[in-house]
């Protein structure tokens, strides 16, 4: 288990805010922590050592350093598709399988969901671009939450590292509160 966080927009303090959401998910990853931060975006993780011990750490950019990412899971058929990116061109710095899905992005854009066989939230960052690229495994096996706070993105493996976010308001959900009055109870899991 690993964690994730990260924020996009302006904020004072941004190296502050993203240590406090990286540290309360401390014990998805007690091993090691990582931060990468530029004017747009600041991205969090929390590292539990299973795979590529000694190189694994995260964040972790392509070999052109225009993307970044950050990755809680495990990708089963890693080492057979990095023999297929290889194939393709991709050079490989680790035997990490959070480069593999660096390289698959490069290679296939969203398509890459076509050849990935696990268990994976995480965020890819184009520093060019400004965009983020948000994915998570299709049964939500590991978890990836997310807000739009003003105009910015926040995420997390964790609502908790959310919550430290300043700009964050919890409030009630209107939408909710609206669809449970008209749902009739034998519909309504919340009654």
């Amino acid at each position: 288990m690993c964690g994730i966080c990260g924020f996009t927009g302006e904020l004072e303090q941004r190296e502050d805010v993203i240590k406090k959401m990286t540290e309360v998910i401390t014990h998805r990853g007690p091993d090691s922590d990582g931060v990468y931060m530029d004017d747009y975006i600041a991205m969090g993780f929390r590292r539990l050592s299973i795979i590529d011990l000694e190189n694994g750490d995260q964040p972790i950019c392509n070999e052109d350093g225009n993307l970044v990412l950050t990755y809680n899971g495990e990708i089963y058929n890693y080492q057979e598709l990095k023999k297929e990116l290889e194939g393709a061109g991709h050079k490989f710095s680790t035997t990490s399988d959070s480069e593999v899905l660096l390289h698959a992005f490069e290679e296939w854009g969203e398509d890459m969901f076509e050849h990935l066989r696990g268990m994976f939230a995480f965020a890819i960052y184009n520093k060019e671009t400004k965009a983020v690229f948000l994915a998570r495994d299709f049964f939500g096996i590991k978890p990836l939450h997310f807000t739009i706070i003003g105009d910015d993105l926040c995420y997390a493996s964790e609502i908790k590292s959310i919550l430290e976010h300043p700009n964050f308001t919890k409030r009630f959900n209107e939408t909710i509160r609206r669809w449970t009055r008209i749902c009739p109870s034998s519909m309504c899991p919340s009654r």
